[in-house]
């Protein structure tokens, strides 16, 4: 199989929901290399060393980025999310509440079927 971890048989899914899988699995391994190469950084002496790991942590940062990126541009409730918590300045924690709104950043789901949209929940209360 090219890519591990499918949960589903690949001929079951289509080649958009298969590269979707691949962006995915290659963000997280971005990201565990972040962290090895960071705790590389603060485990050694020799300040030469930390200076090439350091380099290459940031490296993984920007290929993480990058892959992020992609998957934003493919993932309307992914997008929806990125732009409600990224580069705000309230906690966290906090930010749901300021935007005005608790559905988690719903909206239209992507082309293609990937992403979550609306449940449409409102529209059982009477609610659109």
């Amino acid at each position: 199989m090219a890519s591990e971890g499918l949960h589903e048989p690949a001929e079951l899914l289509g080649p958009q929901t298969i590269d979707y899988h691949r962006a995915m699995t290659s963000l997280c391994e971005e990201l565990e290399a972040i962290d090895w190469y960071d705790q590389r950084v603060k485990a050694t002496g020799d300040a030469s060393l930390a200076a090439v790991l350091a380099h290459n942590r940031d490296e993984e940062k920007e290929h993480a980025a990058m892959t992020l990126e992609w998957l934003r541009r493919r993932d309307a409730a992914l997008d929806a999310n990125l732009r409600k918590y990224l580069f705000t300045t309230a906690p966290v924690t906090e930010v749901e509440a300021t935007a005005g709104g608790a559905d988690g950043g719903g909206g239209p789901a992507a082309p293609g079927g990937l992403g979550t949209g609306s449940l449409g929940i409102g529209s059982l209360r009477g609610q659109e």
